[in-house]
């Protein structure tokens, strides 16, 4: 049973018993997730998977989401089962997904309060356990169980793919329109989005997505959050006892067969004035939307090339100390949107975006992840990533975007755009 919280409070928020309990290692996560709709948080063999629903809130904002959780948190009842201090994400969280911008989509931001959690971290695996105090809502035996595979995973089948509104060319054209104006003084950078629409000959099973992608991906935080699936390498905020990290990725390069080649490759990017200027864009506004928050912040002078299976990122690791009261989801509040996603000046972007993208992001590019009843969690940016159409579970919209400045290439950003989208095609693949 799942109480269904709208924004504005029509449902008194629900007391919860938590109950968390030291497990034997259950083995890889992507294989423990007993039905299509079960959430996923999984990077090199750790994480959370999660099944269930105690509650659901339908967020307006996700500052309005953060004071939700404040909220709902200090009413739980927490039965603490784990000797020694707890790994990151053991005990209380929600899992949750947050539309790219509220003001031009018809979708909802969500967070999920699941009813049944399995972590892994550091070498200790756990299992939490929330319930409606005195309510019915404890997982029952029929019910799905990790593991069990109550309901196996069935492949997509043949994949067909077409385009969405824009064709290649046509992308091709905006991306032309955009430099234009960038030129023109209007704007430092904006980062333009294309989708590509899959259908397949089977409904998606996002297990089967997780499972590929968290398997070819392992450096990346592969997820799944109410139909939304991917793999991501770009990390908005964690915050872990008192540390707040950010991971920014702009400036790409799709890398080749030949690893002499990809050295080469890799220098050109450190060098590239475009891709300089692209990355100290979205490095600065991370480092200004995060001071208000945090203290001993570290930017590093010059970011380091990221290498990922099918391309390389520049990258930079912000690092602060987080303020007390400063929760992750706060800080993804004021980080989101960064100029890594949306560009800069973000009011001016933002608004080129609406007006030439053609696209509804949806939850792409958006924060994802999970947060705890201490604030702590992890919010990554929902890149690489398809949402499976919830009308019609045969089809899903696969998502890229590039970072696009004054002296971008209309063909070389379609290039990146579609390097960027052989992750999702990958995994889709029978």
């Amino acid at each position: 049973m799942s109480t269904n919280l709208s924004a504005g409070g029509a449902v008194d928020r629900p007391r919860l018993h938590v109950a968390t309990e030291e497990i034997p290692d259950p083995g890889r996560l992507s294989g423990l997730l007993p039905e299509p709709g079960a959430l996923a948080w999984i990077r090199r063999g750790e994480g959370m998977i999660a099944f269930g629903e105690v509650a659901r809130h339908k967020a307006t904002s996700i500052a309005e989401a953060e004071q939700w959780w404040r909220e709902t948190s200090a009413q739980v009842v927490v039965d603490r089962g784990l000797d020694g201090d707890e790994p990151a994400g053991a005990g209380f969280v929600a899992f949750g997904s947050f539309c790219f911008d509220h003001d031009n989509t018809p979708s909802e931001s969500v967070l999920i309060i699941p009813q049944v959690v399995i972590g892994r971290r550091g070498g200790r695996a756990w299992r939490t356990t929330i319930s409606n105090v005195g309510g019915d809502d404890w997982p029952s035996e029929d019910g799905p169980a990790a593991g069990a595979g109550a309901l196996p995973v069935q492949s997509p089948g043949a994949v067909s793919f077409a385009d969405g509104k824009l064709s290649g060319p046509e992308w091709e054209s905006m991306i032309g329109e955009t430099v234009r104006r960038i030129n023109a003084g209007k704007l430092g950078k904006v980062v333009m989005a294309r989708e590509l629409l899959a259908l397949a000959a089977n409904p998606i099973d996002p297990r089967w997505l997780v499972a590929r992608l968290a398997a070819d991906y392992p450096a990346c935080w592969t997820y799944h959050v109410d139909g939304l699936v991917g793999a991501t390498p770009e990390m908005l905020i964690r915050r872990e006892s008192g540390l707040a990290t950010s991971r920014v990725l702009a400036g790409t390069i799709r890398r080749s067969d030949d690893a002499d080649h990809d050295l080469a490759l890799a220098a050109a990017l450190s060098q590239s004035s475009k891709d300089l200027q692209e990355h100290e864009y979205a490095v600065d506004s991370v480092a200004r939307a995060l001071a208000p928050y945090c203290s001993g912040m570290n930017v590093p002078d010059a970011p380091y090339v990221l290498e990922l299976p099918n391309v390389l990122h520049l990258a930079t690791d912000v690092t602060a100390v987080a303020g007390p009261d400063a929760s992750s989801l706060a800080m993804a509040a004021a980080l989101h949107p960064s100029a890594a996603v949306c560009g800069t000046p973000t009011d001016a972007a933002r608004a080129t975006i609406a007006e030439l993208e053609q696209l509804d992001r949806n939850r792409y590019t958006g924060p994802v992840g999970w947060i705890d009843a201490d604030g702590d969690g992890e919010w990554a940016i929902a890149l690489r990533c398809g949402r499976i159409d919830p009308d019609d579970p045969r089809q899903i919209r696969l998502y890229a975007g590039c970072g696009i400045v004054a002296e971008s290439d209309p063909a070389a950003e379609l290039a990146e755009s579609v390097a960027k989208l052989v992750p999702m095609r990958d995994a889709l693949g029978s």
